[in-house]
């Protein structure tokens, strides 16, 4: 028997799992690890932390899985997109991670866009410099941490850390890398005007490869703290929207993903790089090799219902605690009793900022319309329906861009549930499945490291052979009519409100 292993470095905690090829899962085990806020907006990690859950979970899975480790073929890397870790000459941490979610840089952006051009930037990169990309994190830490930067050599991003740590190789694939803004996407190379003009050394990015390519073998130090074998291959792997998009078989022309984790996003398959002059969307290389996928995304999706979960729903979480049902499905079902709209209320999922449509570090989260009339039921269904509805602003942009939506497919921890799923499928007014697949990003990667060693003849064929359609929901006509009737006031709140984010900004 064939066996590949996926490792998902997350935002929350990294999972690994261990699949057969006929895409089975035989074992998956998650270990968290915290987030640091040293100030507002700031979002840090310690790549210690993501090493050390990654050797506890490979060492579990082999114990649970009790397979034979000389059969697995491969390994495939995934994780958060656009963190800057920062190394030494010696490969040592020089600072913690500064984070996807981290809204610290939007003067460094500002220069970025300045000293190349905002029209030559987006010719180059494909996407304007935002504040959770990587680009901007360099320059942040050039000016304000110099000490640290002086000492610098390499630059990697989430997983590619852990794949130096499995392999001692520095390398990173195109997907990932573009999210740093430093690829040429088109070309799918590191663009070397970019580096020149923002004076950012090439020598401390790491080599390029494809998704399915092999960047390294399991060192023998690594496979004595891990039970691996010496010398199995880690492949390129992807950045996590572009795993989970593999892990859901978004392959083809026509299929988009919504994916509902602590960010959420919307990802559509594109055979040629398909840019949003607007810098709305982001463009990026696909996991495919030689395709793409345009992309939106909204900061706090599954985010924001976790922050109304640990600020509003201390009494479900206890009775969480006692009854041994989540605290979501308590919450969730209370949302269930509120009618479609919640009577005029609506919330702004913008509590990290925004990146899609408004790329704002400015913008923040707002409830809107409430009366005597909303009890906690409303305020659930609202943050459910505001994340719907700044998804349903990707999907739109899609729209405008041409591209062709025949079939969204609902992946990620939001997508669990059954009302949060008839929500998007009400605002989007389309179809929406599901598939076998539960752990998409992680079983993503698992698939690119059979592509990689063989296993399979090409991604698609990966995608065939393992994942499958398992439900199907339909908009409920009543209330698409109503969604479609709130979603234009949903839209202008941020215009109406845009002065008043920026001058809470200013106050501090």
């Amino acid at each position: 028997m064939t066996y590949l292993i996926g490792i998902d470095v997350g935002t929350t905690g990294t999972k690994t799992l261990l699949i057969d090829q006929q895409g089975t899962v035989l074992a998956s085990v998650t270990a968290e690890y915290p987030m640091y806020t040293p100030r507002p907006q700031w979002a840090e990690q310690d790549p210690e932390d993501w090493w050390e859950a990654t050797v506890k979970t490979i060492r579990q899975v082999l114990a649970r899985s009790r397979i034979d480790p000389a059969e697995i073929a491969g390994i495939g890397l995934t994780g958060q997109m656009h963190g800057m870790v920062m190394l030494d000459g010696q490969g040592k941490v020089l600072r913690r991670c500064i984070m996807w979610n981290d809204q610290r840089t939007a003067a460094q952006c500002e220069w970025i866009m300045n000293t190349i051009g905002r029209e030559r930037f987006l010719e180059l990169t494909s996407n304007p410099a935002l504040p959770g990309f990587t680009a901007p994190k360099i320059i942040w830490t050039r000016e304000n941490e110099p000490e640290v930067y002086a000492r610098a050599a390499k630059v990697l991003l989430p997983k590619d850390y852990i794949r130096y740590r499995l392999t001692g190789a520095y390398a990173t694939e195109v997907s990932d890398a573009s999210g740093t803004v430093l690829l040429n996407v088109t070309q799918r190379k590191w663009s070397q005007e970019v580096l020149r003009d923002l004076a950012i050394p090439a020598s401390w990015l790491p080599e390029c490869y494809e998704s399915t390519e092999v960047t390294g073998r399991i060192t023998a130090e690594v496979a004595e703290q891990t039970g691996l074998p010496v010398g199995l291959p880690v492949v390129g792997g992807a950045g996590d929207q572009a795993a989970s998009a593999v892990g859901t078989g978004i392959v083809e022309p026509g299929l988009v993903s919504v994916t509902m984790g602590t960010s959420g996003v919307v990802f559509a398959y594109t055979d040629t790089p398909t840019r949003d002059y607007d810098g709305r969307l982001h463009t990026f290389c696909h996991a495919v090799p030689g395709k793409w996928h345009v992309m939106g995304v909204t900061l706090s999706a599954g985010g924001s219902f976790r922050w109304l979960r640990d600020t509003l729903g201390l009494a479900e979480k206890s009775v969480a605690e006692l009854s041994g049902v989540d605290a979501y499905e308590i919450l969730t079902a209370e949302a269930a009793n509120a009618p479609a709209g919640c009577e005029g209320l609506i919330f702004l999922p913008y509590l990290t900022g925004e990146r899609t449509p408004y790329p704002d570090a400015n913008a923040r989260g707002t409830f809107f319309g409430l009366t005597l009339r909303h009890d906690k039921r409303h305020l659930v269904r609202a943050v459910m329906e505001g994340v719907a509805y700044s998804l349903r602003d990707s999907i739109e942009l899609l729209r405008d861009l041409g591209i062709p939506i025949q079939q969204v497919r609902a992946t990620g921890g939001g997508a669990r549930s059954m009302l949060w799923r008839q929500i998007l499928a009400d605002v989007f007014g389309t179809e929406l499945v599901t598939v076998n697949v539960t752990e998409g990003t992680a079983y993503g990667a698992a698939l690119l490291a059979g592509v990689g060693t063989e296993v399979y003849g090409s991604v698609p064929e990966a995608c065939s052979t393992t994942i499958r359609i398992v439900d199907r929901i339909d908009p409920v006509p009543e209330s698409q009519a109503a969604y479609n009737e709130y979603y234009p006031v949903y839209r202008s709140l941020y215009r109406s409100l845009k002065p008043a984010f920026d001058a809470v900004a200013a106050v501090g």
